[in-house]
């Protein structure tokens, strides 16, 4: 049996090793964190997911994850609109969900091995060579889950490294009364911030930002006092919640930029293939969903000796782009209706008063239940 290595230990590679190792597969998933740990995330899972996820035994019933059926959309001014959501979804934090899928996936025989950094990896012959920290390991596939912006993409080569992202993320996790059933955005100069409902009664507030934000005020907390706080609602949220975090968890450099889905011979997953904007709530569904859709050609690789590697790599790439690039194409395209006052406020009245639209936009971003 071929053995399969996955760089990177967030959702697409933990939900791929799941699903390898339940069809017999070995793998073995590299993460440079030890588990666990918190990533800047929205968060917000679409409904999508849940069959697969309860195919695997990997639906994360346990931790009774808020149930979102209900929009909310305001402008930098304040503006409200609301709208209910066709699919709706789950919220949970990534801390609680990325360990609860490690011990899935060793549970079904795959092997975790985190807090070990991938320093590089390479295509030798018919196979990989994975250098560590440690030692060099073979493996027969490589599936590259190492997020949106990593070391590997730079010694890789890849073209989009090379273009400077504007964009700069910021996570809390708070104690709010904001309503369990409601994912709300709020737009701010040159960013939106999303507010949702996790696990344990806490609310999970992430905002994207272009870096002129931070450096003109020089510190996040004086950012948003200054930027944020012009919208009423994130006024109120900041001045009324309770902050668990000692300090935020930030990104920066987030892109948006087009990625390949294989390159060289690499099989991209979840953002390391492509993300689509924040502001879509879809990407934890589609790093899900790219992990379904490798792990089904990963296998039939694994066990035909009749399906070849040009063949794995042409199938997933043209099934990835089938399923995911236009909608990746809409979310860029929708982001520029948010973070400025009048197409903020556009957006609003377009979600007040052209309902349908709104619902066009939403499932234009979203996929089917797989």
């Amino acid at each position: 049996m071929k053995h399969v290595a996955i760089v990177g230990g967030g959702l697409a590679g933990l939900v791929a090793a799941i699903d390898l190792a339940k069809r017999g597969v070995p793998c073995t998933v590299f993460e440079r964190k030890h588990y666990p740990f918190h990533r800047v995330c929205g968060e917000y899972i679409s409904n999508e997911v849940i069959p697969y996820l309860q195919s695997l035994d990997a639906f994360p019933e346990k931790f009774s994850p808020p149930r979102f059926t209900r929009f909310q959309l305001t402008s930098v001014n304040g503006a409200l609109a609301e709208i209910p959501l066709d699919l709706g979804g789950f919220g949970i934090s990534r801390y609680s969900l990325d360990s609860f899928l490690v011990e899935k996936a060793r549970a079904q025989g795959a092997t975790v091995s985190d807090n070990t950094e991938v320093t590089a990896l390479s295509f030798e012959g018919d196979g990989f060579d994975i250098q560590t920290a440690g030692k060099t390991v073979r493996a027969d596939v490589v599936l590259g889950s190492f997020g949106k912006r990593s070391r590997l993409d730079v010694s890789l080569g890849r073209s989009f490294i090379k273009k400077r992202s504007p964009y700069v993320g910021v996570k809390y996790h708070i104690r709010t009364d904001h309503p369990a059933d409601v994912i709300a955005l709020h737009n701010f100069n040159d960013g939106y911030c999303g507010i949702s409902r996790i696990e344990e009664g806490k609310t999970n507030l992430c905002y994207l930002t272009h870096r002129d934000n931070v450096k003109r005020y020089g510190h996040i907390p004086e950012m948003e006092k200054a930027v944020l706080h012009r919208n009423p609602f994130l006024k109120r949220i900041f001045a009324e919640s309770e902050f668990l975090f000692d300090k935020p968890e930030v990104i920066n450099e987030i892109t948006f930029e087009t990625k390949e889905p294989v390159y060289n011979h690499v099989l991209m997953t979840g953002d390391a293939a492509g993300m689509i904007t924040p502001l879509c709530g879809n990407g934890m569904a589609m790093a899900i969903h790219s992990a379904n859709v490798v792990s089904e050609y990963v296998h039939r690789f694994c066990v035909n000796p009749g399906y070849g590697r040009a063949q794995l790599e042409a199938d997933y790439a043209a099934r990835w782009n089938a399923l995911f690039k236009k909608r990746l194409w809409a979310g860029r395209q929708i982001q520029n209706l948010f973070g400025r006052e009048w197409t903020s406020n556009m957006a609003v009245q377009l979600a007040r008063h052209v309902k349908p639209v709104a619902h066009f936009l939403m499932k234009k971003t979203h996929g089917q239940a797989f």
